[in-house]
């Protein structure tokens, strides 16, 4: 797959922290055999440009182009679409899933020959039903779009607030004694996780310095310390010591390395290169084994439908073929073959929100990047949900969804 360059365009454009991210992208995050989470996964593209040592930024208004193949006005219901634009600046939605907030990122190089990746945010407003930009450092957006926890700029930070998303005001602050660098909110949205950093994690430093090309350029450096796991109502904070640290192949270690719930949100997690992708962990920092419902799915990123009956599968388009798989979730027997690159949530049993390419241009080193959100159905019908993104990959204004459940 890793030849084919449509999976390729899957494993770079994807969306968690990651997030990313995230019923997401995270989709860090978000990447067909790679994404972490919603913006885990994003984070791990910015880390090896920023790694790399390049002040690239990452996006350009996608332009409003008709989307080829068939069309239809789906049954869908709450359906929000914006074509015409790219990044949105209205809602994006459709069924249970919508579209809570979205971000751009950059590097900024500092004066002493360090640097800094940034994310920059735009936040949706409920009672406007529009994105507004929003300083924070980081974000993520409670399942019901209520609720968004939010971290101040100069990460880490020792405080953790809680803000409204139809006024934008945080109404209350979670002060903890180790500063963290990211927040995620629990699949009941009864708790947060948050990783726990002693240096900025998305940092580079010129002490750090390695050798890429041929040239000295500034790296990460490891400084998570544990994470937190926190009852929102209570704001009780329960502190686990980080498991033991292990160099990993590649970049250097160190940088964003945030942990991120299990499907069921009982345990915790951070990306392995064990069978199941994943390494386990209980709340108490304790290892665990990978749940048997997870080590089933095909792949450690793999979306279940709302009813659980079916599951995401790989991207297995070859030629002019821009099509995913779609997979019964107890058998693994193939259900479907739809439209998309990268399969990102779950708008009902029936319907997916997905990544796909322009299908007239998306040819490697051309198109293959210059991508729309569409609501693909089983039945292989699509609707465009938002304008392209730019084929450019350094453009500032390349921006990554955050998609939560309504």
């Amino acid at each position: 797959m890793a030849s084919d360059p449509h999976a390729r365009t899957a494993l770079e454009v994807s969306s968690p922290v990651g997030r990313p991210a995230a019923e997401s992208a995270e989709r860090p995050q978000p990447l067909l055999r790679r994404r972490k989470a919603r913006r885990l996964a994003l984070a791990a593209v910015v880390a090896a440009v920023m790694v790399a040592g390049l002040a690239v930024s990452l996006v350009q208004r996608g332009g409003g182009d008709a989307q080829e193949g068939p069309m239809s006005v789906t049954d869908v219901a709450n359906v929000a679409a914006h074509p015409d634009q790219s990044p949105p600046r209205e809602l994006i939605a459709a069924g249970r899933s919508a579209v809570s907030a979205y971000y751009t990122m950059k590097l900024v190089r500092l004066p002493n020959g360090n640097a800094i990746g940034t994310y920059e945010w735009r936040l949706l407003n409920t009672a406007t039903e529009r994105y507004e930009k929003a300083g924070w450092a980081w974000l993520d957006v409670a399942p019901g779009m209520q609720t968004a926890a939010v971290l101040e700029r100069d990460l880490p930070v020792d405080r953790i607030g809680l803000l409204n998303l139809a006024t934008g005001k945080v109404q209350r602050w979670i002060k903890v004694d180790r500063s963290v660098g990211s927040v995620q909110f629990s699949p009941d949205g009864k708790r947060l996780l948050a990783t726990a950093y002693r240096l900025n994690p998305d940092g580079l430093f010129k002490d750090a310095s390695y050798r890429l090309n041929g040239k000295s350029v500034p790296g990460p450096k490891q400084s998570r310390t544990g994470f937190y796991v926190i009852d929102v109502a209570s704001g009780e904070a329960d502190f686990a010591q980080s498991p033991t640290e292990k160099n990993r192949e590649g970049a250097p270690a160190g940088g964003r390395q945030d942990f991120h719930w299990s499907r069921d949100g009982k345990l915790v997690w951070e990306p392995g290169n064990n069978k199941a992708g994943k390494i386990y962990y209980g709340v108490t920092g304790k290892k665990m084994p990978a749940p048997d419902q997870e080590t089933r799915l095909p792949y450690p990123e793999s979306v279940l439908s709302p009813d659980g009956n079916l599951v995401t599968g790989a991207f297995v388009g070859s030629g002019d073929e821009i099509v995913s798989e779609i997979r019964h979730a107890r058998t693994g027997k193939l259900a479907a073959v739809i439209p998309g690159q990268q399969l990102l949530a779950w708008a009902d049993n029936s319907h997916l929100i997905v990544w796909r390419c322009a299908p007239e241009r998306c040819s490697p080193g051309e198109g293959e990047f210059r991508n729309q959100l569409l609501l693909v159905g089983l039945d292989g019908r699509v609707t465009p949900l938002s304008g392209f993104r730019t084929a450019n990959l350094h453009d500032e204004n390349r921006w990554f969804p955050v998609l939560t459940r309504r």
